[in-house]
């Protein structure tokens, strides 16, 4: 498979989708990604769970114990098609939000969705 750097450019989003692709992730299907941010405080988390709230966004908000410093976390989850200039759009919005609110846009993930053909065949026999 060659990569198609309009597709996936060479960037560190590039970098996940193509390597996604490459491992047999169908990107043509929609997966729940997480895009994280990170605060200082409870309160600075709070206030921006609030506002992405009232912007209709699915969240959940914790207390990231394993940090060398106290720090809460907000993970927005979408369900989307992992599609490289609609990630970069949601970054920048996140990124702005979490600006906004004393916050660290902190990236994105989502699990990878590998089937093997050969399953889907035995299962419908």
């Amino acid at each position: 498979m060659t990569r198609n750097f309009e597709q996936f450019p060479d960037d560190d989003n590039g970098n996940v989708l193509w390597q996604m692709a490459e491992d047999g992730d169908d990107l043509t299907e929609a997966h729940e990604i997480e895009f994280s941010i990170a605060f200082q405080t409870e309160e600075q988390a709070e206030k921006c769970a609030l506002y992405l709230l009232k912007e209709e966004q699915k969240i959940s908000m914790f207390e990231d114990e394993d940090s060398d410093t106290a720090e809460w976390v907000i993970t927005i989850y979408v369900y989307m098609e992992p599609e490289y200039s609609d990630i970069v759009d949601l970054e920048e919005w996140f990124g702005k939000i979490a600006e906004q609110h004393g916050g660290e846009y902190d990236g994105w993930g989502c699990m990878a969705y590998v089937y093997d053909d050969e399953d889907v065949e035995e299962e419908s026999t």
